[in-house]
């Protein structure tokens, strides 16, 4: 055998190795009509889950390593750092998961649950190891990790290992169908926020949003080609007691531009509930500033 044969031989042993370790860290979390999605055993008795793929609704049943068949509750969810958690009815030690730090081009393993108490697993390389953003929701998340790796849905939600064992995060599918994952250190602070809430509080004004396109003869007034218009706005909400209409197309936030969601999110952390908030704005031809109060965010909004 060659040397270089041997090389891939020995790499070939530590990926097996890896895993059939790592599959003691997920659950398939079983769905309707017979499909099922992945979850990571984070602490002893909690599942750490993509929120983005599970159905609105309070119990479940997770099949663990071996087949054996839990019942599980949803314990709190955030849409907008997209992890979810459940609380098991009966405890299920998991395996000491190291926190591992991200780098572009290293080999990582993607752990997935293949539904009878076995694993899968997805063999890619990190594409993109950046730094920290915030999705269209708000939420922030502590690196940007691009995966090159194929991801069937029933895997999504499940543990992304580095060679040396090291766990770099959770498995999803983020914008423009990207497979990413959402850093341990992201799991780690929304993690106990959860267990104590349920819910993250984020702010919110109590609008519909559009995008929409300036009208010609106000691009140079309003300084910038494109805005949210207001679509509906909630009847008692920030956004109505400040007087804002349906109509209205909003142009900044305390001075940042609408021209990307994604920024403006930034401005409706947990941190913004109570602050006063300058909303630049087009209505009837006229460009304007409105004050307002970010409030919380209903649980159900």
């Amino acid at each position: 055998m060659t040397d270089h044969a041997e090389l891939f031989t020995q790499f070939s042993n530590i990926l097996a190795r890896r895993a059939e370790a790592s599959k003691h860290a997920v659950v398939a979390i079983r769905l309707a009509r017979e499909r099922h999605v992945t979850g990571m055993l984070w602490r002893s008795g909690i599942v750490v889950a993509s929120e983005q793929s599970l159905p609105q609704k309070a119990d479940f049943e997770v099949v663990a390593v071996g087949g054996s068949i839990l019942t599980a509750r949803i314990a709190g969810r955030d849409p907008s750092t997209n992890i979810a958690i459940l609380g098991l009815a009966e405890q299920a030690a998991p395996p000491t998961i190291a926190m591992g730090e991200a780098h572009t081009g290293a080999v990582v393993l993607a752990i997935g649950a293949d539904g009878t108490g076995d694993a899968s697993a997805r063999l890619g390389l990190v594409n993109l190891a950046g730094a920290e953003w915030h999705s269209s929701r708000g939420g922030l998340i502590d690196r940007r990790i691009v995966l090159d790796l194929r991801l069937a849905r029933c895997e999504e939600g499940g543990p992304v290992f580095d060679v040396a064992g090291a766990c770099l995060g959770m498995s999803t599918f983020g914008p423009r169908g990207q497979v990413i994952a959402i850093p341990t250190a992201t799991i780690e602070r929304i993690v106990p926020l959860l267990l104590k809430d349920g819910r993250i509080a984020r702010g919110w004004l109590g609008v519909a949003l559009q995008a929409v396109a300036v009208p010609d003869g106000l691009r140079e007034t309003a300084d910038q080609s494109s805005g949210l218009m207001v679509m509906s706005v909630v009847e008692d909400g920030p956004a109505a007691q400040a007087g804002i209409l349906a109509g209205d197309i909003i142009l900044s936030v305390d001075g940042t531009s609408t021209h990307r969601l994604r920024k403006i999110a930034r401005h409706f952390g947990s941190d913004s509930i109570g602050r006063r908030a300058d909303l630049r704005l087009i209505r009837n031809g006229t460009v304007a500033t409105v004050q307002t109060t970010i409030t919380e965010r209903p649980a159900d909004a």
